[in-house]
């Protein structure tokens, strides 16, 4: 698979040009988003490369790494608003702090990150928010938004902070 992924870069490089931008989001706005394989996020939200930073993880959930990442975005980079999005049908509501457990009993060390497994999207949309809100070393956290993309309509749904 990762021979497939080289030869698509070769052919990408071969047409490259280089489109003299720095690394400033010129819309001034990170995106935290799920790494699921359904979220096509440039297409979803109309965004063209350059625009924003994206960081994605499981289940889009605000982690001490996402914190880090959103730091330097807003303090190094100029970032200044957050979008927070979740999505219907997470493998995260699936999942348990069990899977911990069972990855030690497995392998005999306990992983250091928490698994962040939830079974309400919405609520964990507001704890992602409340995250980013709260933390002392974002300077920008005024302008954060929170949403849920359905992976059957492509839409989006706000999520009310309170």
């Amino acid at each position: 698979m990762t021979d497939r992924l080289v030869e698509a870069n070769q052919k990408y490089a071969g047409a490259f040009t280089d489109p003299g931008m720095d690394a400033r989001p010129v819309l001034h706005v990170a995106v935290v988003a799920c790494m699921d394989a359904r979220l096509d996020l440039h297409a979803a939200l109309g965004l063209e490369l350059g625009d924003c930073h994206t960081i994605r993880n499981a289940g889009g959930v605000v982690t001490d790494d996402v914190i880090r990442s959103l730091t330097i975005s807003q303090r190094a980079l100029g970032t200044r608003s957050v979008v927070l999005i979740h999505h219907t049908g997470c493998g995260l509501e699936s999942l348990t702090e069990d899977f911990r457990h069972d990855l030690e009993m497995e392998v005999g060390q306990r992983p250091a990150w928490a698994v962040e497994a939830f079974r309400d999207v919405e609520q964990d949309v507001r704890q992602s928010m409340q995250r980013v809100r709260t933390s002392p070393f974002l300077l920008h956290t005024n302008d954060v938004r929170g949403f849920v993309f359905d992976v059957t309509t492509g839409l989006l749904r706000e999520i009310d902070p309170a």
